[in-house]
């Protein structure tokens, strides 16, 4: 089942010298299981907050985050930690591959940190690889790809534990428009398999794919648009 999310009134401080910074401020949402969102606004408004909080890499410092109707705020960093691993992936601009690892072994990492065992795990890699393009990359060190192998490697490790949710932060950021268009392909063929998929980006052609657009300023969403599913993408962006 794919991920719903509630946030209530989610604060989250900075504190800078004599400065405080509120980066999150008073937020609230609600996602649907299965949305396609894109995190939207310039930089230090808060989207990568916002983006730590739902992938419990942050704590907030008030309000409540209610995620598959469980309040994943009042867990412990165990308990959080079990979460994350099973419930919620990532893919970030800069990949955060493992060097010294394969591309089979850096998909397999989340499987051997949650205890799967070895011919599960083996399976699932396999699958994967061959799901994602990577068959003749298995053995291959991420510094022997390319930087869209390299993604999708990312991407495969990232949903290798079937989340609910994935987060992506600028997951084009580091790509040519060619390649970046085939990550985003990917990501989308995930969601609609039921995966929801929150996207962070300043490129205004990544953002304007997503069925749906929160623009953030200072800390706050400012506007939360939808887009009409009678429109395609590309036809969305030429008005918008």
């Amino acid at each position: 089942m794919a991920a719903q999310i509630e946030l209530d009134g989610i604060e989250r401080v900075f504190h800078l010298g004599d400065s405080v910074v509120h980066a999150l401020a008073g937020v609230d949402l609600r996602i649907d299981a299965g949305e396609y969102i894109a995190v939207m606004g310039p930089s230090g408004s808060g989207k990568s907050t916002l983006l730590n909080v739902l992938g419990l890499l942050d704590r907030p410092d008030a309000g409540r985050y209610r995620l598959e109707g469980r309040d994943v705020t009042t867990l412990s960093a165990d308990e959080q930690a079990r979460v994350r691993s099973r419930r919620i992936g990532f893919v970030f601009q800069s990949f955060h591959l493992v060097p010294r690892l394969s591309a089979a072994e850096n998909i397999a990492l989340p499987m051997v940190l949650a205890g799967i065992a070895p011919r599960e795990r083996d399976a699932r890699v396999r699958a994967a690889l061959a799901g994602f393009g990577l068959a003749d990359r298995a053995g291959h060190k991420p510094d022997e790809l390319s930087g869209g192998q390299r993604q999708r490697v990312a991407i495969a490790r990232a949903t290798v534990m079937q989340p609910a949710l994935l987060l992506a932060d600028e997951p084009t950021g580091n790509l040519d428009r060619a390649t970046g268009d085939e990550v985003v392909r990917l990501l989308e063929q995930l969601n609609a398999s039921g995966m929801t998929l929150l996207v962070v980006t300043h490129d205004a052609a990544l953002g304007a794919r997503a069925r749906r657009r929160l623009l953030m300023e200072d800390g706050a969403i400012r506007t939360d648009e939808r887009r009409d599913e009678r429109r395609p993408a590309a036809d969305a962006d030429a008005h918008d």
